[in-house]
């Protein structure tokens, strides 16, 4: 079965306790981004991420503003699941921006990035780097795939969300950036059944098509499709 998660920071907690310690090497988990364990190349790092490698599940993850662009780009691209992906060794795949994934039978849209919101106070290459919000490639390729697949998916996954999830909400800050408005923009082209998306630290729905999701673990199958 896919799970998805939200936001780790690259803590071991949640897959070590809970539902996620029980999974199996036919299961799937997708974090929503800000995986966390691709940051500052440590020794301590180092052994988080052989750990995860070794667990018997498959598990993705989607980029967001805690990850360092410049270790990340050192893994090389592959095509799996459907679509673009890079391995970090063992089951651990990133999830590269605007792929379309084929997952149990159903199709998922994902799309890493955003932009953090005190960027000015970090400093770049350190611990803040420009690569967090999507390129224009990105973005082309992105809308390149959707087409391919007639705008439709079963659910798309991405870190941060569009700016009509975000007005009118408690989630709502500050000024819509690009990468809101991308979003929007394929929202109103796009037939999908649900949109989840990390980012925020809140585990709410916030309509019958569309969940914020943090701590809480949402299993893909077909009793969750339906509800």
């Amino acid at each position: 079965m896919v799970y998805l998660t939200g936001d780790t920071h690259g803590e071991l907690d949640r897959f070590k306790h809970g539902r996620l310690r029980w999974l199996g090497k036919r299961d799937i988990v997708v974090v929503l981004g800000d995986f966390g364990f691709v940051w500052d190349g440590s020794k301590e790092e180092q052994k988080k991420l052989d750990w995860l490698r070794k667990r018997p599940y498959t598990l993705l993850f989607l980029d967001g503003a805690h990850e360092n662009y410049d270790l990340l780009a050192q893994y090389p691209v592959e095509e799996r699941f459907g679509g673009r992906v890079q391995a970090l060794g063992g089951n651990v795949y990133h999830v590269c921006r605007g792929s379309v994934l084929e997952l149990e039978g159903k199709k998922y849209l994902c799309f890493g990035g955003t932009e953090s919101p005190d960027k000015e106070e970090r400093e770049a290459g350190y611990n803040w780097w420009p690569q967090e919000m999507p390129s224009d490639e990105e973005y082309a390729a992105c809308e390149a795939n959707l087409e391919a697949n007639g705008w439709q998916v079963d659910y798309v996954l991405t870190h941060d969300a569009p700016s009509r999830f975000l007005d009118f909400t408690s989630l709502a800050v500050g000024e819509s950036n690009r990468l809101h408005l991308f979003l929007d923009k394929i929202l109103l082209k796009l037939t999908y059944e649900k949109w989840f998306f990390g980012c925020y630290h809140k585990d709410v729905a916030l309509s019958t098509k569309s969940r914020c999701v943090f701590c809480d673990v949402i299993p893909m199958g077909e009793r969750h499709a339906k509800r």
